[in-house]
């Protein structure tokens, strides 16, 4: 494990945001979703989610989660990706980071 300095952690913005929308990302090679996540003041950002083994699209909708909204975007097939929804990760399944109250969307993950 690469050990960093505060400096390098206050770097990554973590946000809370609230699942809009989930949609079958049908242009990928690994099944994933697409999902709108509403960050508040932040705006709703697009994210590619490679979730679909635990979680139904529909079930995600409402759903508050935790995603980095620092990194350059990036392309996904025919997306721009534009935050990384976080989630603990065993093998193909990954299981969401999220908040266990209602959180106001686009607090930041100190």
């Amino acid at each position: 494990m690469e050990r960093i300095d505060w400096s390098d952690f206050s770097k990554v913005e973590m946000r809370v945001g609230t699942i809009l929308s989930a949609e079958v990302f049908e242009k990928v090679k690994r099944p994933a979703y697409i999902l709108y996540v509403d960050f508040g003041e932040l705006g709703i950002l697009k994210s590619s989610a490679q979730i679909t083994k635990l979680y139904r699209a529909e079930e995600l909708v409402g759903k508050q989660v935790i995603a980095v909204v620092n990194f350059p975007p990036k392309q996904i097939a025919n997306i721009q990706s534009q935050c990384l929804v976080l989630g603990a990760v065993q093998g193909d399944e990954v299981t969401l980071l999220t908040v266990d109250t209602p959180t106001p969307n686009g607090l930041r993950i100190g």
